[in-house]
């Protein structure tokens, strides 16, 4: 999970590891969270699928990030 503060809000990257068949290569579903105060304030549902953690945590603050400029 990969967090940042961003305008006031703090915006969260979740990697959730997929396992679906053991000799599939493993893949990551993203997701993103906003909380302001410890409070949640969004969440995506699940925005893509990844071959990377890092690349699925990182569409995930992407997400919440640009929800924080649009509701600004």
């Amino acid at each position: 999970m990969q967090s940042q503060k961003y305008h006031g809000y703090d915006v969260w990257g979740h990697a959730i590891l997929e396992q679906e068949g053991i000799l599939q290569p493993e893949r990551y579903a993203s997701s993103g969270t906003i909380t302001q105060g410890g409070k949640l304030v969004e969440a995506s549902g699940v925005l893509g699928h990844f071959d990377t953690e890092e690349d699925a945590q990182l569409a995930g603050v992407s997400w919440a990030r640009a929800w924080v400029d649009a509701h600004r």
